[in-house]
Protein backbone atom coordinates (compact mmCIF):
# COMPACT_ATOMS: atom_id res chain seq x y z
CA UNK A 1 0.00 0.00 0.00
CA UNK A 2 1.37 3.31 -1.02
CA UNK A 3 0.68 6.77 0.45
CA UNK A 4 0.50 9.71 -1.88
CA UNK A 5 1.49 13.21 -0.75
CA UNK A 6 -0.19 16.33 -2.09
CA UNK A 7 1.21 19.86 -2.09
CA UNK A 8 -1.23 22.44 -0.80
CA UNK A 9 -0.90 26.21 -1.29
CA UNK A 10 -2.33 28.00 1.76
CA UNK A 11 -2.93 31.80 1.73
CA UNK A 12 -2.67 33.31 5.20
CA UNK A 13 -2.17 36.69 6.86
CA UNK A 14 1.47 35.81 7.19
CA UNK A 15 1.95 35.10 3.50
CA UNK A 16 1.59 32.12 1.17
CA UNK A 17 2.82 28.73 2.38
CA UNK A 18 3.28 25.60 0.29
CA UNK A 19 2.59 22.68 2.61
CA UNK A 20 3.40 19.06 1.85
CA UNK A 21 0.69 17.18 3.74
CA UNK A 22 -2.31 14.94 3.21
CA UNK A 23 -5.81 16.31 3.40
CA UNK A 24 -7.23 19.02 5.60
CA UNK A 25 -5.73 17.54 8.74
CA UNK A 26 -2.39 19.07 7.86
CA UNK A 27 -4.02 22.50 7.52
CA UNK A 28 -5.52 22.21 10.99
CA UNK A 29 -2.18 21.23 12.52
CA UNK A 30 -0.45 24.16 10.85
CA UNK A 31 -3.05 26.67 12.05
CA UNK A 32 -2.85 25.45 15.62
CA UNK A 33 0.96 25.58 15.61
CA UNK A 34 0.99 29.22 14.51
CA UNK A 35 -1.74 30.86 16.60
CA UNK A 36 -3.11 28.20 18.91
CA UNK A 37 -6.59 26.81 19.12
CA UNK A 38 -8.34 30.18 18.66
CA UNK A 39 -6.37 32.24 16.14
CA UNK A 40 -8.58 35.36 16.29
CA UNK A 41 -8.52 38.12 13.73
CA UNK A 42 -7.14 41.57 13.01
CA UNK A 43 -9.58 44.33 14.09
CA UNK A 44 -10.53 46.91 11.49
CA UNK A 45 -9.16 49.75 13.67
CA UNK A 46 -5.74 48.14 13.97
CA UNK A 47 -2.78 47.26 11.81
CA UNK A 48 -1.48 43.72 12.09
CA UNK A 49 2.03 42.75 11.01
CA UNK A 50 2.85 39.18 11.84
CA UNK A 51 2.96 39.04 15.68
CA UNK A 52 2.70 42.85 16.08
CA UNK A 53 -0.66 44.63 16.39
CA UNK A 54 -0.83 48.43 16.38
CA UNK A 55 -4.04 50.17 17.44
CA UNK A 56 -2.66 53.66 18.02
CA UNK A 57 -4.71 56.85 17.96
CA UNK A 58 -8.04 55.12 17.28
CA UNK A 59 -10.07 56.67 20.13
CA UNK A 60 -10.33 53.32 21.88
CA UNK A 61 -11.49 53.02 25.50
CA UNK A 62 -10.72 49.29 25.87
CA UNK A 63 -8.82 46.51 24.13
CA UNK A 64 -10.52 45.20 20.96
CA UNK A 65 -11.87 41.68 21.26
CA UNK A 66 -10.94 38.57 19.30
CA UNK A 67 -7.30 39.56 18.78
CA UNK A 68 -4.69 37.15 17.55
CA UNK A 69 -3.59 34.91 20.36
CA UNK A 70 -0.19 34.66 18.75
CA UNK A 71 0.59 38.37 19.06
CA UNK A 72 3.75 39.33 20.95
CA UNK A 73 3.48 43.11 20.81
CA UNK A 74 0.37 45.25 21.28
CA UNK A 75 0.45 49.04 20.88
CA UNK A 76 -2.54 50.95 22.29
CA UNK A 77 -0.96 54.41 22.61
CA UNK A 78 -2.83 57.68 22.05
CA UNK A 79 -6.29 56.39 22.95
CA UNK A 80 -8.89 57.04 25.68
CA UNK A 81 -8.28 54.22 28.12
CA UNK A 82 -9.09 55.66 31.59
CA UNK A 83 -8.36 52.87 34.08
CA UNK A 84 -7.14 49.30 34.16
CA UNK A 85 -9.23 46.55 35.74
CA UNK A 86 -9.07 42.74 35.60
CA UNK A 87 -11.37 42.54 32.54
CA UNK A 88 -9.78 45.28 30.48
CA UNK A 89 -7.97 42.63 28.39
CA UNK A 90 -10.75 40.28 27.19
CA UNK A 91 -8.74 37.07 26.87
CA UNK A 92 -5.55 35.36 27.96
CA UNK A 93 -2.52 36.29 25.85
CA UNK A 94 0.33 34.13 27.04
CA UNK A 95 2.68 35.04 24.19
CA UNK A 96 2.30 38.80 24.63
CA UNK A 97 5.61 40.22 25.92
CA UNK A 98 5.34 43.92 24.97
CA UNK A 99 2.41 46.16 25.89
CA UNK A 100 2.41 49.89 25.11
CA UNK A 101 -0.35 52.02 26.65
CA UNK A 102 1.28 55.46 26.75
CA UNK A 103 -0.53 58.76 26.11
CA UNK A 104 -3.90 57.63 27.42
CA UNK A 105 -5.89 58.85 30.44
CA UNK A 106 -5.11 56.04 32.88
CA UNK A 107 -5.58 57.34 36.44
CA UNK A 108 -5.78 54.09 38.42
CA UNK A 109 -4.72 50.47 38.20
CA UNK A 110 -6.64 47.79 40.07
CA UNK A 111 -4.94 44.67 41.38
CA UNK A 112 -5.31 41.83 38.89
CA UNK A 113 -5.29 44.03 35.79
CA UNK A 114 -2.39 42.08 34.29
CA UNK A 115 -3.57 38.57 35.12
CA UNK A 116 -4.31 37.91 31.41
CA UNK A 117 -0.85 39.08 30.30
CA UNK A 118 1.46 37.23 32.71
CA UNK A 119 4.48 37.02 30.41
CA UNK A 120 5.02 40.70 29.75
CA UNK A 121 8.66 41.79 29.66
CA UNK A 122 8.11 45.38 28.53
CA UNK A 123 5.29 47.59 29.84
CA UNK A 124 4.91 51.25 28.85
CA UNK A 125 2.51 53.29 30.99
CA UNK A 126 4.19 56.65 30.40
CA UNK A 127 2.35 59.94 29.81
CA UNK A 128 -0.80 59.05 31.71
CA UNK A 129 -2.49 60.42 34.86
CA UNK A 130 -1.31 58.02 37.57
CA UNK A 131 -0.99 59.69 40.99
CA UNK A 132 -0.14 57.01 43.55
CA UNK A 133 1.23 53.49 43.52
CA UNK A 134 0.28 51.72 46.71
CA UNK A 135 -0.86 48.10 46.35
CA UNK A 136 1.20 45.55 44.38
CA UNK A 137 -0.68 46.06 41.10
CA UNK A 138 2.14 44.52 39.06
CA UNK A 139 2.53 41.34 41.09
CA UNK A 140 1.39 39.08 38.21
CA UNK A 141 4.24 40.29 36.00
CA UNK A 142 6.96 38.06 37.42
CA UNK A 143 9.12 38.19 34.29
CA UNK A 144 8.77 41.93 33.61
CA UNK A 145 12.13 43.54 32.82
CA UNK A 146 11.31 47.12 31.76
CA UNK A 147 8.61 49.37 33.26
CA UNK A 148 8.02 52.90 31.97
CA UNK A 149 6.09 55.26 34.26
CA UNK A 150 7.62 58.61 33.33
CA UNK A 151 5.58 61.77 32.69
CA UNK A 152 2.74 60.90 35.06
CA UNK A 153 1.59 62.69 38.22
CA UNK A 154 2.92 60.22 40.76
CA UNK A 155 3.47 61.81 44.17
CA UNK A 156 3.89 58.73 46.36
CA UNK A 157 5.16 55.16 45.98
CA UNK A 158 4.48 52.67 48.76
CA UNK A 159 7.08 49.94 49.48
CA UNK A 160 4.91 47.04 48.19
CA UNK A 161 3.98 48.83 44.95
CA UNK A 162 6.52 46.86 42.91
CA UNK A 163 6.21 43.63 44.85
CA UNK A 164 6.59 40.52 42.71
CA UNK A 165 8.74 42.16 40.01
CA UNK A 166 11.69 39.88 40.70
CA UNK A 167 13.14 40.26 37.19
CA UNK A 168 12.72 44.01 36.81
CA UNK A 169 15.90 45.61 35.47
CA UNK A 170 14.88 49.11 34.35
CA UNK A 171 12.39 51.47 35.99
CA UNK A 172 11.67 54.92 34.57
CA UNK A 173 10.03 57.39 36.97
CA UNK A 174 11.25 60.72 35.59
CA UNK A 175 9.02 63.77 35.23
CA UNK A 176 6.73 62.95 38.13
CA UNK A 177 5.99 64.71 41.44
CA UNK A 178 7.99 62.53 43.83
CA UNK A 179 9.48 64.36 46.82
CA UNK A 180 11.29 61.38 48.41
CA UNK A 181 13.79 58.94 47.00
CA UNK A 182 12.27 55.39 46.84
CA UNK A 183 14.91 53.72 48.99
CA UNK A 184 12.75 50.62 49.43
CA UNK A 185 13.70 49.58 45.91
CA UNK A 186 17.20 48.81 47.23
CA UNK A 187 16.63 47.87 50.88
CA UNK A 188 14.03 45.90 52.78
CA UNK A 189 11.92 42.91 51.88
CA UNK A 190 10.54 44.52 48.70
CA UNK A 191 13.90 45.40 47.15
CA UNK A 192 14.49 44.65 43.48
CA UNK A 193 17.73 42.70 43.30
CA UNK A 194 18.06 42.87 39.50
CA UNK A 195 17.35 46.58 39.16
CA UNK A 196 20.28 48.18 37.33
CA UNK A 197 18.61 51.39 36.11
CA UNK A 198 16.38 53.79 38.02
CA UNK A 199 15.59 57.05 36.26
CA UNK A 200 14.09 59.39 38.84
CA UNK A 201 15.26 62.61 37.22
CA UNK A 202 13.20 65.81 37.11
CA UNK A 203 11.10 65.17 40.18
CA UNK A 204 10.75 67.24 43.38
CA UNK A 205 13.44 65.54 45.49
CA UNK A 206 15.40 67.97 47.70
CA UNK A 207 17.25 65.64 50.08
CA UNK A 208 18.94 62.29 49.49
CA UNK A 209 19.54 59.45 52.00
CA UNK A 210 23.28 59.46 51.29
CA UNK A 211 24.32 57.42 54.32
CA UNK A 212 21.84 54.63 53.61
CA UNK A 213 22.77 54.54 49.93
CA UNK A 214 26.37 53.85 50.91
CA UNK A 215 25.41 50.23 51.61
CA UNK A 216 24.08 49.73 48.07
CA UNK A 217 26.45 48.05 45.62
CA UNK A 218 28.00 49.92 42.70
CA UNK A 219 26.12 47.66 40.30
CA UNK A 220 22.89 49.32 41.43
CA UNK A 221 24.23 52.80 42.21
CA UNK A 222 25.70 53.26 38.75
CA UNK A 223 22.22 53.24 37.21
CA UNK A 224 20.55 55.85 39.44
CA UNK A 225 19.76 59.02 37.48
CA UNK A 226 19.07 62.01 39.74
CA UNK A 227 19.64 65.06 37.54
CA UNK A 228 17.01 67.78 37.25
CA UNK A 229 15.86 67.58 40.89
CA UNK A 230 15.78 70.73 43.08
CA UNK A 231 18.38 69.53 45.57
CA UNK A 232 19.43 71.68 48.51
CA UNK A 233 23.11 72.59 48.38
CA UNK A 234 24.74 70.03 50.66
CA UNK A 235 28.34 68.87 50.94
CA UNK A 236 27.31 65.28 51.69
CA UNK A 237 25.33 65.07 48.46
CA UNK A 238 28.19 66.76 46.61
CA UNK A 239 30.66 64.19 47.97
CA UNK A 240 28.45 61.29 46.85
CA UNK A 241 28.05 62.67 43.33
CA UNK A 242 31.78 63.40 43.05
CA UNK A 243 32.46 59.81 44.07
CA UNK A 244 30.10 58.61 41.34
CA UNK A 245 31.76 60.92 38.86
CA UNK A 246 35.20 59.54 39.69
CA UNK A 247 33.79 56.06 39.28
CA UNK A 248 32.66 57.11 35.76
CA UNK A 249 29.00 56.42 36.38
CA UNK A 250 27.14 57.43 33.22
CA UNK A 251 24.29 58.84 35.29
CA UNK A 252 26.62 61.63 36.46
CA UNK A 253 29.17 61.88 33.66
CA UNK A 254 26.55 62.25 30.89
CA UNK A 255 24.39 64.76 32.80
CA UNK A 256 26.95 66.72 34.80
CA UNK A 257 25.51 70.10 33.83
CA UNK A 258 22.00 69.05 34.85
CA UNK A 259 22.95 68.69 38.52
CA UNK A 260 22.09 71.95 40.26
CA UNK A 261 21.21 72.90 43.82
CA UNK A 262 19.35 75.60 45.72
CA UNK A 263 20.31 77.46 48.86
CA UNK A 264 17.93 76.80 51.74
CA UNK A 265 17.47 80.56 52.02
CA UNK A 266 16.16 80.50 48.44
CA UNK A 267 13.59 77.65 48.41
CA UNK A 268 11.73 79.01 45.39
CA UNK A 269 14.78 78.42 43.25
CA UNK A 270 15.39 81.84 41.81
CA UNK A 271 19.13 81.11 41.63
CA UNK A 272 20.19 77.58 40.69
CA UNK A 273 23.82 76.88 41.51
CA UNK A 274 26.04 74.33 39.73
CA UNK A 275 26.56 71.34 41.98
CA UNK A 276 29.48 69.58 40.29
CA UNK A 277 31.68 72.41 39.04
CA UNK A 278 35.03 73.03 40.76
CA UNK A 279 33.81 72.52 44.33
CA UNK A 280 31.46 75.48 44.06
CA UNK A 281 30.16 74.75 47.56
CA UNK A 282 33.67 74.96 49.06
CA UNK A 283 33.19 71.66 50.92
CA UNK A 284 35.92 70.64 53.34
CA UNK A 285 38.25 67.77 52.57
CA UNK A 286 37.19 65.91 55.71
CA UNK A 287 33.55 65.90 54.58
CA UNK A 288 34.46 64.55 51.17
CA UNK A 289 36.74 61.89 52.65
CA UNK A 290 34.07 60.75 55.10
CA UNK A 291 31.71 60.13 52.20
CA UNK A 292 34.43 58.27 50.33
CA UNK A 293 34.93 56.14 53.43
CA UNK A 294 31.22 55.40 53.61
CA UNK A 295 31.20 54.24 49.98
CA UNK A 296 34.26 52.05 50.46
CA UNK A 297 36.75 54.24 48.62
CA UNK A 298 38.90 54.87 51.73
CA UNK A 299 39.68 52.29 54.42
CA UNK A 300 41.44 52.96 57.75
CA UNK A 301 43.26 50.31 59.77
CA UNK A 302 45.74 50.02 62.64
CA UNK A 303 49.03 48.17 62.61
CA UNK A 304 48.40 44.45 63.07
CA UNK A 305 44.72 44.57 62.04
CA UNK A 306 43.08 42.12 59.67
CA UNK A 307 41.45 44.08 56.86
CA UNK A 308 39.11 42.89 54.07
CA UNK A 309 38.46 45.26 51.16
CA UNK A 310 35.72 44.44 48.65
CA UNK A 311 36.01 45.14 44.93
CA UNK A 312 32.70 46.90 44.34
CA UNK A 313 32.55 46.47 40.58
CA UNK A 314 29.54 47.01 38.33
CA UNK A 315 30.29 43.79 36.42
CA UNK A 316 30.68 41.53 39.43
CA UNK A 317 28.69 38.62 38.03
CA UNK A 318 29.54 35.03 37.19
CA UNK A 319 32.49 34.79 34.85
CA UNK A 320 34.21 37.96 36.11
CA UNK A 321 37.90 37.63 37.01
CA UNK A 322 39.48 39.94 39.60
CA UNK A 323 43.08 41.02 40.14
CA UNK A 324 44.56 43.65 42.44
CA UNK A 325 47.56 45.92 41.98
CA UNK A 326 49.35 47.09 45.14
CA UNK A 327 50.91 50.56 45.59
CA UNK A 328 54.33 49.11 44.70
CA UNK A 329 52.86 47.65 41.45
CA UNK A 330 52.73 44.04 42.65
CA UNK A 331 50.08 41.90 40.96
CA UNK A 332 47.78 40.16 43.46
CA UNK A 333 45.68 37.33 42.01
CA UNK A 334 43.20 34.83 43.46
CA UNK A 335 44.53 31.59 44.97
CA UNK A 336 48.04 33.05 45.14
CA UNK A 337 49.10 34.46 48.49
CA UNK A 338 51.75 37.19 48.41
CA UNK A 339 53.24 38.03 51.80
CA UNK A 340 50.23 39.00 53.90
CA UNK A 341 47.87 39.59 50.95
CA UNK A 342 45.18 37.24 49.69
CA UNK A 343 42.63 37.73 46.87
CA UNK A 344 39.37 35.78 46.89
CA UNK A 345 37.46 34.74 43.78
CA UNK A 346 34.68 37.22 44.50
CA UNK A 347 37.23 40.05 44.24
CA UNK A 348 37.77 40.77 47.94
CA UNK A 349 41.30 41.57 49.12
CA UNK A 350 42.46 40.40 52.54
CA UNK A 351 45.40 41.92 54.44
CA UNK A 352 46.10 39.54 57.31
CA UNK A 353 48.59 41.70 59.23
CA UNK A 354 48.42 45.36 58.21
CA UNK A 355 51.67 47.32 58.40
CA UNK A 356 52.53 50.97 57.87
CA UNK A 357 54.16 50.21 54.52
CA UNK A 358 50.86 48.71 53.27
CA UNK A 359 49.32 52.17 53.07
CA UNK A 360 48.63 53.55 49.62
CA UNK A 361 46.36 53.40 46.57
CA UNK A 362 45.23 49.94 45.46
CA UNK A 363 43.59 49.13 42.12
CA UNK A 364 41.04 46.36 41.59
CA UNK A 365 40.61 45.25 37.97
CA UNK A 366 37.44 43.34 37.07
CA UNK A 367 37.52 41.53 33.70
CA UNK A 368 34.61 39.75 32.02
CA UNK A 369 35.79 38.12 28.81
CA UNK A 370 32.36 36.88 27.74
CA UNK A 371 30.83 40.34 27.93
CA UNK A 372 34.04 42.01 26.75
CA UNK A 373 33.94 44.35 29.74
CA UNK A 374 36.50 45.52 32.25
CA UNK A 375 36.52 48.04 35.05
CA UNK A 376 39.17 49.47 37.38
CA UNK A 377 38.31 50.56 40.91
CA UNK A 378 40.79 52.50 43.04
CA UNK A 379 40.75 52.11 46.82
CA UNK A 380 42.92 53.96 49.34
CA UNK A 381 44.10 52.14 52.46
CA UNK A 382 45.50 54.10 55.41
CA UNK A 383 47.40 52.12 58.07
CA UNK A 384 48.41 53.99 61.23
CA UNK A 385 50.12 53.14 64.52
CA UNK A 386 47.72 53.44 67.44
CA UNK A 387 50.37 54.01 70.12
CA UNK A 388 52.07 56.78 68.17
CA UNK A 389 48.79 58.41 67.41
CA UNK A 390 47.81 58.14 71.07
CA UNK A 391 51.00 59.86 72.24
CA UNK A 392 50.55 62.58 69.63
CA UNK A 393 46.99 63.05 70.75
CA UNK A 394 48.12 63.26 74.40
CA UNK A 395 50.71 65.88 73.51
CA UNK A 396 48.17 67.84 71.53
CA UNK A 397 45.80 67.73 74.48
CA UNK A 398 48.50 68.97 76.87
CA UNK A 399 49.36 71.84 74.54
CA UNK A 400 45.72 72.84 74.17
CA UNK A 401 45.17 72.64 77.94
CA UNK A 402 48.23 74.79 78.65
CA UNK A 403 47.10 77.41 76.17
CA UNK A 404 43.62 77.48 77.65
CA UNK A 405 44.98 77.83 81.20
CA UNK A 406 47.22 80.73 80.13
CA UNK A 407 44.26 82.51 78.55
CA UNK A 408 42.15 82.11 81.70
CA UNK A 409 44.97 83.40 83.89
CA UNK A 410 45.41 86.45 81.65
CA UNK A 411 41.72 87.26 81.87
CA UNK A 412 41.76 86.96 85.66
CA UNK A 413 44.77 89.30 85.94
CA UNK A 414 43.09 91.89 83.71
CA UNK A 415 39.96 91.80 85.87
CA UNK A 416 42.03 92.19 89.03
CA UNK A 417 43.86 95.14 87.53
CA UNK A 418 40.61 96.85 86.51
CA UNK A 419 38.65 96.44 89.74
CA UNK A 420 41.02 95.71 92.63
CA UNK A 421 44.06 98.00 92.07
CA UNK A 422 44.97 100.57 94.87
CA UNK A 423 43.83 104.17 94.45
CA UNK A 424 46.51 106.17 92.60
CA UNK A 425 48.06 109.40 93.93
CA UNK A 426 45.65 111.63 92.07
CA UNK A 427 42.76 109.91 93.79
CA UNK A 428 44.41 110.53 97.18
CA UNK A 429 44.91 114.26 96.38
CA UNK A 430 41.22 114.56 95.49
CA UNK A 431 40.36 112.95 98.78
CA UNK A 432 42.40 115.50 100.75
CA UNK A 433 40.87 118.38 98.81
CA UNK A 434 37.39 117.03 99.53
CA UNK A 435 38.12 116.96 103.26
CA UNK A 436 39.38 120.55 103.16
CA UNK A 437 36.24 121.68 101.35
CA UNK A 438 34.08 119.92 103.90
CA UNK A 439 35.86 121.58 106.82
CA UNK A 440 35.74 125.04 105.19
CA UNK A 441 32.09 124.65 104.34
CA UNK A 442 31.34 123.61 107.88
CA UNK A 443 33.21 126.54 109.32
CA UNK A 444 31.53 128.98 106.94
CA UNK A 445 28.13 127.72 107.91
CA UNK A 446 28.88 127.99 111.58
CA UNK A 447 30.35 131.47 111.19
CA UNK A 448 27.59 134.13 111.53
CA UNK A 449 29.67 137.06 110.29
CA UNK A 450 29.52 138.25 106.74
CA UNK A 451 32.38 137.27 104.51
CA UNK A 452 34.79 140.04 103.73
CA UNK A 453 35.18 141.46 100.26
CA UNK A 454 37.68 139.47 98.25
CA UNK A 455 40.08 140.80 95.67
CA UNK A 456 39.01 140.75 92.06
CA UNK A 457 41.23 137.84 91.06
CA UNK A 458 40.15 135.77 94.07
CA UNK A 459 36.53 136.60 93.29
CA UNK A 460 36.94 135.23 89.84
CA UNK A 461 38.52 132.10 91.13
CA UNK A 462 35.78 131.59 93.66
CA UNK A 463 32.87 131.75 91.26
CA UNK A 464 32.93 127.98 90.58
CA UNK A 465 30.54 125.40 91.88
CA UNK A 466 30.59 124.70 95.61
CA UNK A 467 29.37 121.67 97.49
CA UNK A 468 28.46 122.01 101.12
CA UNK A 469 28.63 118.99 103.44
CA UNK A 470 26.65 119.33 106.59
CA UNK A 471 27.87 117.35 109.57
CA UNK A 472 26.06 116.94 112.80
CA UNK A 473 27.47 118.73 115.81
CA UNK A 474 27.32 116.92 119.10
CA UNK A 475 26.72 119.09 122.14
CA UNK A 476 26.80 117.13 125.31
CA UNK A 477 24.20 119.23 127.13
CA UNK A 478 22.04 117.75 129.78
CA UNK A 479 18.78 118.82 128.16
CA UNK A 480 19.18 116.90 124.95
CA UNK A 481 18.83 113.40 126.32
CA UNK A 482 21.49 112.11 123.97
CA UNK A 483 19.90 113.67 120.83
CA UNK A 484 22.01 115.16 118.11
CA UNK A 485 21.61 118.80 117.27
CA UNK A 486 22.55 119.55 113.72
CA UNK A 487 23.39 123.23 114.16
CA UNK A 488 24.08 125.32 117.21
CA UNK A 489 21.46 127.89 116.22
CA UNK A 490 19.12 127.46 113.23
CA UNK A 491 18.12 131.11 113.18
CA UNK A 492 21.69 132.26 112.97
CA UNK A 493 22.38 130.00 109.98
CA UNK A 494 19.29 131.12 108.09
CA UNK A 495 20.06 134.75 108.79
CA UNK A 496 23.66 134.42 107.60
CA UNK A 497 22.51 132.76 104.39
CA UNK A 498 20.01 135.54 103.64
CA UNK A 499 22.56 138.25 104.29
CA UNK A 500 25.25 136.67 102.11
CA UNK A 501 25.58 138.49 98.79
CA UNK A 502 26.31 136.70 95.55
CA UNK A 503 29.49 137.60 93.81
CA UNK A 504 29.27 138.78 90.23
CA UNK A 505 30.74 136.60 87.53
CA UNK A 506 30.01 135.32 84.08
CA UNK A 507 26.56 133.87 83.60
CA UNK A 508 27.85 130.48 82.49
CA UNK A 509 29.90 130.02 85.65
CA UNK A 510 27.46 131.16 88.35
CA UNK A 511 25.88 128.22 90.14
CA UNK A 512 24.16 128.23 93.44
CA UNK A 513 23.08 125.55 95.75
CA UNK A 514 19.75 127.24 96.32
CA UNK A 515 16.97 128.68 94.16
CA UNK A 516 16.87 132.33 93.06
CA UNK A 517 13.49 132.69 94.75
CA UNK A 518 13.81 134.58 98.04
CA UNK A 519 13.65 132.34 101.03
CA UNK A 520 11.66 133.72 103.95
CA UNK A 521 12.45 132.24 107.31
CA UNK A 522 9.58 131.26 109.53
CA UNK A 523 8.82 133.50 112.47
Amino acid sequence: MTMSLTWWTIPTQLGVFKVNCRGLACLLVFTMSVCGSAPGMCPAACICASDIISCTNKNLSRVPGNLYKCMKKLDLSYNRIGFLEPEWVPALFEKLNTLIINHNSISSIITGSFSTTPNLKYLDLSSNSLKTLSSPVFQELRVLEVLLLYNNQITQIEPPAFGGLYKLQKLYLSYNLLSHFPLDLYTGKHKLTDLVLLDISFNHIQLMPVQRLSSVSAKHLSGIYLHGNPFYCDCTLYSMLIFWYQRHFNSVVDFKNEYTCLLQSDPKGYNKLPLLHDNFLNCSESTVNSSFQAFGFIHDAQVGDRLIVHCDSRISDAGTHFVWVSPDNRLLEPDRETNNFKVFRNGSLEITDAQLEDSGLYSCIAINKKRLLNETIEVRINVSNFTVNKSHAHEAFNTAFTTLAACVASIVLVLLYLYLTPCPCQCKAKGRKRKLNQSSAHSSILNSTLPQELPADEKKASTGKRVVFLEPVHEPKHGQNGKVKLFPNDNIIAESILKTTRTKSDSDSVNSMFSDTPFMPSA
